[in-house]
């Protein structure tokens, strides 16, 4: 018989609007569910049982009202959606993390949070993630690491390592999650999920921790397309102060009615080699990548393969500015001691960049975008979407990549595990990881899909193409 957790976010959300299902009661499902699981997977940080059942409650009252005077809800109202801890709910611990944020209490919403309370969405808690988020595990001194549901000896990935848990192992419907260098698609791939890495200026990342590299942005992780495209409608949207904001869908037209259309046939290119000097893609990355480009080229699309060039430019680039970033995050004045080993060097490395080489960096993920804007995906002329690999292995084992020792070797092997995600958090584009595969072993290999910026929709529509030809959410790992 099914259970709660068996629904999707959107039946869940019917039901709430029907009357048929109550808040109340979904609430309750899912922290009944983390109490028991939670401790294997290490998906929360923080748990906020009392604030959601409150919100469970209002949620509940509004609905009934809405009901009896004919008025509309938020797609998504009284559906459960953590929130990942790099993000600051008012009133609620804020670690981002680290041992040296223990006890931050934020007073003020990140605007993406006042975005979800607005959508009717229910809090049940704060998800687990990396020391600011910076390498591609979730292993902190605050919490057991978060693990994969398909084997709980392996790491959910990072950053967003606790929302992928959650998510995967049925402890929320969706998750809130953010991604400044592959920190959703991640997770997706390692977790067996959907996740969107939305297009810079998709999300707001105010009102007080704008990324000023443009690289992060908040977006969803969900089971199915569908899901995660109604999550991003209820968390897009420019916000004043925003210094990007990502050309608007038009009038009436919603991110969640792109995962019922058709494509259209597309060009598609097929990228399966690292576009960074020295890494080897596993052969179960490739084998999932040349698997869907013959799905692709099946159902229609023109799929063709494409090398890019191998450039350590882009990747010392990445690194000037991700220390810069790690640098520039506020510690009260005992906090440096309490820091990660990573965290401390690439802190120290980014103390060290001149504001001249900071700002060649940015300047080289600007003439980055362009280049593949106008040589590679023009419209009409170029490759509509771009496939790859999304990470360049199976899910690793917890500690596979920690190094605490030798900092720089860790940020070497972090880097050799991701070497596709970051291209699209320097320039902008949308990408999303798609759940199509999974190894010998059982465990989830994803796909990526990258779009031209401001596309997010031909991404969706496309991923919605693709579950439908092969279905993955019925597909639940054992301790579902």
């Amino acid at each position: 018989m099914a259970e709660l957790h068996d629904l999707t976010a959107l039946e869940q959300a019917e039901g709430i609007r029907s009357g048929e299902l109550s808040p109340v009661e979904l609430t309750e499902h899912y922290l009944t569910r983390i109490e028991r699981l939670d401790d294997t997977l290490g998906a929360f940080l923080t748990r906020t049982p009392e604030i959601a059942r409150k919100q469970a409650s209002d949620a509940e009252s509004e609905a009934t009202a809405a009901r009896r005077e004919g008025r509309s809800l938020s797609p998504l109202h009284g559906v459960p959606v953590p929130v990942k801890d790099l993000n600051q709910v008012a009133g609620v611990r804020c670690t981002m993390g680290s041992r040296a944020l223990a006890e931050h209490v934020p007073t003020v919403d990140d605007h993406v949070v006042h975005k979800l309370r607005a959508g009717g969405t229910i809090l049940l808690g704060k998800t687990n993630t990396p020391e600011f988020g910076l390498p591609c595990y979730t292993e902190n001194g605050l919490a057991p690491p978060a693990r994969t549901p398909w084997d709980p000896t392996r790491s959910a990935g990072g950053s967003s390592g606790g929302a992928g848990a959650a998510v995967a192992g049925g402890l929320a419907p969706v998750a809130h999650a953010s991604d400044g260098g592959g920190s959703i698609r991640i997770p997706a791939s390692v977790c067996g999920l959907f996740g969107i890495k939305p297009s810079r200026g998709r999300v707001s990342g105010g009102p007080l921790l704008h990324d000023v590299s443009g690289l992060a942005t908040s977006g969803p992780l969900a089971r199915t397309v569908a899901d995660a495209a109604t999550l991003l409608d209820v968390m897009a949207g420019a916000m004043p102060g925003d210094p990007y904001a990502a050309p608007e869908l038009p009038p009436g037209e919603t991110f969640a009615a792109h995962a019922r259309r058709d494509p259209g046939r597309l060009r598609i290119a097929c990228l399966t080699d690292a576009p960074v000097p020295g890494v080897e893609v596993h052969p179960d990355c490739r084998t999932a990548t040349t698997d869907t480009a013959a799905l692709l080229t099946g159902l229609g699309h023109d799929v063709e393969e494409l090398s890019l060039p191998t450039d350590e430019g882009l990747l010392h680039a990445f690194t000037r500015v991700w220390s810069v970033l790690a640098a520039n995050r506020p510690l009260p004045p005992e906090g440096e001691e309490l820091l990660m080993p990573l965290t401390r060097y690439l802190r120290a490395r980014g103390a060290e960049v001149s504001g001249t080489d900071f700002t060649r960096a940015m300047y080289a993920f600007r003439i980055l975008a362009q280049s593949l804007a106008d040589g590679l995906m023009p419209p009409g002329t170029g490759y509509d979407v771009i496939l790859s690999p999304t990470v360049a292995a199976p899910p690793v084992p917890v500690g596979a990549l920690r190094h605490d020792a030798d900092p720089q070797a860790e940020f070497s092997a972090i880097g050799a595990f991701t070497p596709f995600t970051a291209l699209y958090n320097a320039t902008g584009q949308p990408a999303v990881s798609v759940p199509l595969q999974w190894n010998a072993e059982g465990l989830p290999i994803g796909v990526m899909l990258a779009g031209r910026y401001g596309d997010e929709a031909t991404l969706i529509a496309l991923s919605a193409q693709l579950e439908q030809a092969r279905p993955w959410a019925g597909r639940t790992p054992s301790m579902w």
